[in-house]
């Protein structure tokens, strides 16, 4: 009986630790945090997707973001849960690991402020979401409104690496 419970315990904490493991880091985006992704990431290509927990469409695209990963290692992928409605952390992080993001750099945007947060990424966003930043490697930026088609990202990939190729 004592062998059972202890076998039992231990699964449960084995368990629980590899929970712990999965659940997806979310940064704090606040002010200043563009600059500090745009510098952490320069000079590799870099895939920022903004999304919400309440946008239909992102429900779709985030599992597709964590094939192009896999498909992609050479591309970094940040996510910003940049919803209108307050942003609670806890449906965030369960949204990525459903997805299978939590291996990527995430972020919420924990601003009361989010036009602010907005206008430091690009002056002209209104705010709707899903928005896609491909940011080349020399640091050339296309910006994709609405949900991205996954054969555009992934040409885009393929560009970013046929240019590491030809250095």
């Amino acid at each position: 009986m004592k062998r059972k419970l202890f076998a039992g315990l231990l699964l449960l904490g084995t368990l629980s630790a590899t929970a712990i493991a999965e659940e997806a880091e979310l940064k704090s985006f606040e002010r200043g945090s563009w600059q500090q992704i745009l510098h952490s990431h320069a000079g590799r290509p870099t895939l920022v997707h903004f999304w919400g927990v309440t946008c239909g469409p992102c429900k779709i695209e985030l599992p597709q973001l964590r094939h192009f990963m896999k498909d992609h290692p050479g591309i970094d992928v940040v996510t910003i849960s940049a919803d209108l409605v307050p942003n609670l952390p806890e449906a965030t992080q369960s949204m990525l690991q459903k997805a299978g993001l939590s291996s990527a750099e995430n972020w919420m945007f924990s601003d009361g402020f989010a036009d602010r947060l907005r206008f430091e990424i690009d002056p002209t966003w209104q705010g709707d979401i899903p928005r896609t930043m491909l940011i080349a490697r020399e640091g050339t930026v296309t910006t994709i409104e609405g949900a991205a088609e996954m054969s555009e990202l992934d040409k885009w990939a393929q560009g970013q690496a046929a240019t590491t190729g030809s250095r």
